[in-house]
């Protein structure tokens, strides 16, 4: 969808901040220490961890704080964060996805409900916009892994199921149960990823004019600054004129 491929160039530019990047290596070690928790300590042996040390190193995570990270899980760190996904809509009645990781239901959820509420969005039940989206792997390559037409070759023979290229690069979109299979053909293919996740793909789109997307843009940081939010997902498309003035 073109919004989504939009709004991860959004957070790449987000993402050169100083304080948006402590809170992302926060975010991600949290990720990293609970996937080794749930299973192998080692990453070969551990698709969900693998996956996490992955997108750990396209972010520039140093190796000293991934391996504090997965040695948390040894000494019993971890063992309370309970996953769970929140629901809801933002300005113009787009759809918002909340994932979270938590050692505190209640403190979480009522943070959740009350940024939705002070950013013009109301919190909705699990399912309310769920079924706009489908659950997918998600592979993006840069510009340097080839045209669209060697993306695409590579991704047909690694099991893929769709891609998308553009002047940011290529997104390769695969079942959700075929992601650590399909990111390794890959890897054989082209190299490195610079992620590799398990994403909401939205399988119908809201448009947003510049006023709508400015607001949209406040509720996503406000729920991103919440220590226990991993991820935020929308379902939003935007011209490229709107975008431009963001």
């Amino acid at each position: 969808m073109a919004g989504h491929s939009k709004w991860a160039n959004i957070q790449h530019r987000k993402g050169r901040q100083d304080a948006v990047r402590a809170k992302l290596f926060s975010k991600i070690s949290k990720e990293i220490t609970v996937a080794a928790k749930m299973g192998d300590p080692d990453p070969e042996k551990n698709p969900r961890l693998r996956m996490a040390v992955k997108e750990a190193k396209s972010q520039s995570v140093p190796k000293d704080v991934i391996d504090r990270a997965i040695k948390k899980s040894q000494v019993g760190e971890g063992d309370d964060y309970e996953e769970i996904r929140y629901e809801g809509y933002g300005p113009n009645g787009v759809a918002v996805i909340v994932e979270a990781m938590t050692d505190n239901r209640n403190r979480t959820a009522s943070t959740v409900r009350s940024t939705f509420t002070k950013n013009g969005g109301n919190l909705g039940e699990t399912g309310s916009v769920g079924f706009m989206f489908e659950r997918k792997g998600e592979i993006v390559y840069g510009t340097d892994a080839g045209d669209a037409d060697t993306v695409m070759m590579a991704a047909i023979e690694a099991g893929a199921e769709d891609v998308e290229s553009g002047e940011e690069g290529h997104t390769i979109w695969c079942a959700d149960t075929d992601l650590n299979e399909v990111s390794t053909a890959l890897e054989a293919s082209l190299g490195e990823s610079e992620t590799t996740r398990l994403s909401w793909r939205p399988t119908t789109t809201t448009e947003m004019d510049l006023e709508a997307m400015q607001k949209l843009m406040k509720l996503i940081d406000a729920l991103e600054d919440d220590d226990d939010v991993q991820r935020v997902t929308t379902n939003f498309d935007a011209s490229d004129e709107v975008m431009a003035q963001l």
